[in-house]
């Protein structure tokens, strides 16, 4: 496994020991006519190039490194399986494909998928025999279609503003697994903070014994065995030992769940959010979340890190500076990047990728609903997940405003999967219903962007550049989930990229001017938490606080020192 990319397992929480990586050297192919499943390019033994998976076509590390559009794209690999490993069940699974994807086993359609973000599975189990099996996939791709969530992904040629290089076709690890004929399918977990417990619901395939054991640093700290029938999974663990999660400290116990024969290694985080008027509680502490912008973008491998170690290191560089977490801006990030968010208590909000959606059209929620449901069930156990935010700043779609309705659905929707942690609807503009009231504030001005909040320090009117198309409800806690982005490119010219309002002219202007805009933020007893714009340099945009090779432009210490200055509003 260390010879491929990628090759540690690729989502943590449901980890069993006969699986088998598939990243690596496949074949490939551009269908520019969007014709090969019309050729039956599945039934071909070769296809013309080679690729490396995961990451897309155009990216360095792909070998293709192909910038322009790219309509669809094959790929196709054959592997070896023995008799053992048709005893069970084989499920072929696929980190992310962007963006409908059409699975092929030997020739024959084994299953499909539309969503470019979320994860699926496809039960391989009928189309394969022992030996030599042939996997070809097709993706098809249109960021331009109106129906289909691109995210940062740009629908013009070149990069512009903020928006980059686009992402096509594989862009997650693929990975079969080998399962027995009855196997633990999902799970969900509730933790009871006040009373030491972890429910565990779910579902399974079969009939049979359920037995949950729980670790922490490898002492056995509880346990529970019960049999389950038609389906349905419902289990709690008393715990014997209290370790909560905190932020800065995952404190994870492990745990193990047995169905019969099938074995899965999993954890979790004893963690509980809730608002508190306008404070955001974390087991039971008022937590000011300094969190910054990451947009999950890679020099060499766009949407793909090149190592686990790269993920690791986004954290670590935020921590650095201060930051006690991240919005995860216009992307859904893999589940190894929650797994080590989880491990180091770097708190995170879950977004989709929404721009590229007409929202202004009744028929996108059946583009947008069903990818953004996979997405909240497939993240639900991670600690380090705090809220949900589905949209980000629904902006008129060619001149047409935004269904209220729509993004109405997806609030409920979302509030129905997950009743533990508070939902913005839309991201900045325009809510519609929400728990939460976050603005997005790019005034430069350090003594003009104070005043918007003045007032409201004491109860007074909350200033909103977008009051004309929502309205701000009293007593709703309030973030500011965007501000800064400060231009700042001294090696070429910070006039010359793209950020927000007019560059300083020196260091130290950027420095007193990140200083007044936060600690204005700071020092405002109704405000729970900021987003910076942003962690690092994308592209043209320069407004990072690290360049796009993650190398500081300041001192981190000096970014720091300002960040942990005590918020009023903590405990």
């Amino acid at each position: 496994m260390q010879n491929i990319p990628r090759p540690e397992h690729p989502f943590p929480q449901m980890e069993r020991k006969n699986w088998r990586n598939l990243n690596g050297e496949w074949q490939f192919e551009f269908d520019f006519g969007k014709s090969g499943r019309d050729r039956k390019v599945q039934c071909q033994q070769t296809l013309k190039d080679k690729i490396i998976v995961p990451f897309c076509p155009e990216s360095e590390l792909s070998g293709v490194n192909y910038k322009d559009f790219i309509p669809a794209v094959w790929y196709k690999r054959t592997i070896d399986l023995t008799a053992e490993n048709l005893e069970g069940t084989t499920l072929l699974h696929f980190g992310a494909v962007d963006y409908e994807c059409h699975v092929y086993i030997n020739g024959q359609e084994a299953g499909k998928h539309k969503g470019g973000y979320s994860s699926f599975c496809v039960d391989i189990t009928n189309f394969i025999i022992i030996g030599s099996n042939d996997i070809t996939v097709c993706a098809e791709d249109d960021i331009r279609s109106g129906v289909q969530p691109r995210g940062k992904q740009c629908s013009h040629y070149y990069s512009a503003g903020c928006d980059y290089t686009r992402t096509t076709g594989i862009w997650q690890t693929v990975w079969l697994e080998f399962v027995p004929k009855q196997y633990i399918k999902n799970v969900k977990y509730y933790p009871d903070v006040t009373e030491g417990l972890l429910h565990i619901n779910g579902t399974v395939v079969g009939n049979g014994k359920f037995t949950a054991v729980a670790f922490y640093k490898g002492i056995k700290c509880g346990e529970t065995v019960t049999n389950v029938a038609y389906g349905n999974l419902n289990a709690t663990i008393k715990l014997n030992q209290i370790h909560l999660w905190e932020v800065g400290k995952g404190n994870l116990y492990d745990l193990v769940l047995t169905f019969e024969e099938d074995t899965i290694n999993s954890y979790f985080g004893l963690r509980e959010v809730k608002m508190d008027g306008m404070k955001f509680i974390i087991n039971g502490k008022s937590v000011f979340q300094r969190l910054v912008l990451d947009q999950g973008f890679y020099e060499d491998g766009i949407y793909t890190a090149a190592t686990d170690a790269a993920l690791i290191k986004d954290i670590q560089l935020s921590l650095d500076m201060g930051f006690n977490g991240a919005r995860l801006h216009q992307k859904v990030f893999e589940p190894r990047f929650l797994y080590h968010c989880d491990k180091m208590g770097y708190i995170v909000w879950g977004e989709h990728g929404n721009w590229g959606v007409d929202h202004s059209n009744y028929t996108s929620l059946y583009a947008f609903l069903p990818e953004w449901t996979e997405i909240v069930e497939r993240d639900f156990n991670h600690p380090a997940i705090v809220g949900w935010c589905p949209f980000n700043e629904t902006w008129d779609y060619d001149g047409r405003k935004q269904i209220d309705d729509l993004l109405n659905v997806v609030y409920h929707t979302t509030k129905r999967l997950d009743t533990t942690r508070p939902c913005i609807d839309t991201s900045g503009n325009y809510h519609v219903i929400t728990d939460i009231f976050d603005l997005h504030n790019y005034e430069q001005d350090v003594a003009k962007f104070k005043t918007y909040y003045e007032e409201f320090k004491t109860g007074g009117s909350l200033k909103d550049e977008q009051a004309h198309r929502q309205s701000y409800t009293k007593g709703l806690p309030v973030f500011i989930s965007e501000y800064g982005g400060i231009k700042w490119d001294p090696n070429t010219t910070s006039k010359g990229g793209w950020g927000y309002g007019e560059a300083p002219d020196t260091e130290e202007e950027f420095l007193a001017r990140y200083d007044g805009l936060t600690t204005a933020l700071l020092e405002n007893p109704n405000i729970f938490a900021f987003c910076y714009t942003q962690l690092y340099d994308i592209e043209q945009e320069v407004n990072g606080l690290y360049y796009y090779n993650r190398k500081p432009k300041f001192s981190p210490e000096i970014i720091k020192a300002i960040n942990t200055k005590k918020a009023v509003i903590e405990d």
